[in-house]
């Protein structure tokens, strides 16, 4: 199955963004990046379910590159092989301290879903913060 959003890897689990075009995959991708998150995949990640998890690895034809508005294609090192823990909803406002997490079924596999704006107040932290709190854990 290809996701089609933005995948990228935050130690040991893997932290899919969605959302229609413009609305700041790329850019939180590369903010997480620029933290120490690595790329699984930009614009399409390649899911496979594995026992009980979801691994999310790069797909071959665009595997490593980002898109970088304004400045184009850059090549980046990609992780392998991670399982999802999160898919952040971007463009979609939610609740300002979500007590429930939404669920999607992903190859059998039940997943939390967060709404998320990305805004100018600390994007990539309060990713890695919603990764924390809201993740599969365990993995």
């Amino acid at each position: 199955m290809t996701f089609r959003g933005t995948g990228v890897a935050i130690g040991s689990r893997a932290l899919l963004l969605e959302g229609v075009p413009g609305t700041g995959k790329s850019s939180l991708a590369l903010a997480l990046i620029d933290r120490g998150a690595q790329l699984i995949g930009d614009d399409g990640v390649t899911l496979e379910r594995h026992g009980e998890e979801v691994i999310a690895t790069p797909p071959p034809n665009i595997a490593g590159l980002l898109e970088v508005r304004g400045v184009g294609l850059v090549e980046l090192p990609t992780a392998q092989a991670v399982p999802v823990a999160l898919i952040l909803t971007l463009g979609e406002k939610g609740d300002r301290l979500p007590e429930r997490v939404a669920i999607r079924d992903l190859l059998g596999v039940s997943v939390p879903v967060l709404p998320f704006l990305p805004g100018e107040i600390a994007p990539a932290q309060r990713a890695e913060l919603a990764l924390a709190r809201h993740g599969l854990s365990g993995i």
